[in-house]
């Protein structure tokens, strides 16, 4: 698993996107424990050749493999749909981080803000920024809201 996961990352390095997914498929098969490292490299490599969509399957299949979903897979995940104008999808998988109690760092918020900015939502990103400065718990609340 870790020649694997060592490979994973060369392949996120190198926005190699279909060999990470055809080495995760080998993992998998092999019945290879998946860890959170090999699946943000493979969302990591799928972010970097704009293939939002396959994010957002291997964060499926990372929650269906019960592999702990966390700020690093989120934030490629959230960057992913960034480059791919799905500020909405941005907003929701905020909103999955909130619920699942994943740390939204000060890295995703600005993911978040600059998607929201590309689609034209600039009170969404304004808003975003602002909430940012109050309160972790306020923050949150208002994330939650604002993905709505």
């Amino acid at each position: 698993a870790i020649t694997v996961s060592a490979a994973m990352c060369v392949c996120e390095k190198t926005g190699e996107w279909v060999a990470a997914l055809q080495l995760l498929s080998v993992m998998m098969q092999s019945q290879l424990e998946s860890n959170r490292i090999a699946c943000s490299a493979a969302i990591s490599a799928c972010e970097k050749c704009c293939e939002w969509t396959k994010a957002l399957q291997l964060l499926s299949l990372m929650s269906q493999s019960q592999v702990e979903l966390d700020t690093v897979a989120m934030s490629a995940a959230i960057s992913a749909c960034r480059r791919g104008g799905e500020w909405e999808h941005v907003l929701w998988l905020c909103s999955v981080m909130i619920q699942g109690k994943i740390n939204l760092d000060t890295i995703t918020v600005t993911l978040a803000s600059g998607a929201c900015e590309t689609g034209g939502q600039w009170k969404k990103a304004l808003e975003l920024f602002n909430v940012m400065a109050e309160s972790q718990a306020a923050f949150f609340a208002r994330i939650a809201r604002i993905s709505l």
